[in-house]
């Protein structure tokens, strides 16, 4: 059955009525004010995740395995000689795959296989960091993905960081209210989301292992929070 463009157009009415309705019961009707306040502290970082890649073209897929396979064992070798807990070491799955070969003005053709293993390693001493670099290249990893830094406790610098958010929303809040002449009453909402700390990364992979060190080192990170209010106004 059709509906006439008359009923049509009063359905829609009807869903804008109570669309308006239910926007204004939204709407404070008493004097407040809205602040944001935002909370930051500067930390440290004491541990270290980073992930490594093996990569080895070969003609055979066989052969390309063995040689990822081996660059790869005899880096977690090192880094459990190295002292480090196996258990802060992850390694991949190894990934074959053809490598194709796509010439200008002709068909792809394959020009053998790429055989990739991915190792990641959490270390909580980031004076480690730069000689397990080294022992990484040495061993045949040709791939440095990421080097990402952080603290071991972020609970700790968040709690701190929301804390500052608090203060700032406070002291907002109090000083545009005196400026009109107003004085704070009691907090009526608080719209709160925890914030995630955000590791600044290492850059550059091209520096000796004395400047990667101080590089690591002079690292900071910065955690964040912001907290949002609203107060009456007396």
């Amino acid at each position: 059955m059709k509906m006439s463009n008359r009923i049509k157009h009063w359905v829609f009415g009807a869903v804008l009525s109570v669309s308006s309705i239910a926007l204004q019961a939204q709407t404070l009707d008493f004097p407040h004010i809205n602040t944001t306040g935002y909370g930051e502290v500067l930390a440290e970082p004491d541990m270290a995740e980073f992930s490594v890649q093996v990569v080895m073209v070969q003609e055979s897929a066989e052969q390309a395995k063995q040689q990822a396979d081996k660059a790869v064992d005899d880096f977690l070798q090192q880094l459990q000689a190295f002292g480090l807990p196996r258990e802060d070491i992850k390694s991949g799955n190894i990934q074959l795959l053809p490598q194709m070969h796509y010439p200008k003005n002709a068909k792809p053709e394959q020009k053998g296989y790429r055989a990739v293993r991915k190792v990641k390693v959490t270390i909580d001493n980031l004076e480690m960091l730069p000689k397990l670099m080294d022992i990484a290249l040495k061993s045949g990893v040709n791939r440095i993905d990421r080097v990402q830094l952080g603290v071991k406790d972020p609970s700790k610098y968040q709690a701190i960081a929301r804390s500052e958010a608090i203060k700032d929303a406070k002291l907002k809040a109090k000083s545009v209210a005196e400026g009109f002449d107003k004085t704070l009453d009691e907090v009526w909402q608080v719209n709160y989301q925890s914030a995630q700390a955000r590791p600044m990364l290492s850059r550059s992979m091209a520096m000796d292992s004395s400047e990667r060190a101080n590089s690591y080192q002079d690292t900071t990170i910065v955690i964040k929070d912001r907290v949002e209010v609203i107060y009456k106004l007396k």
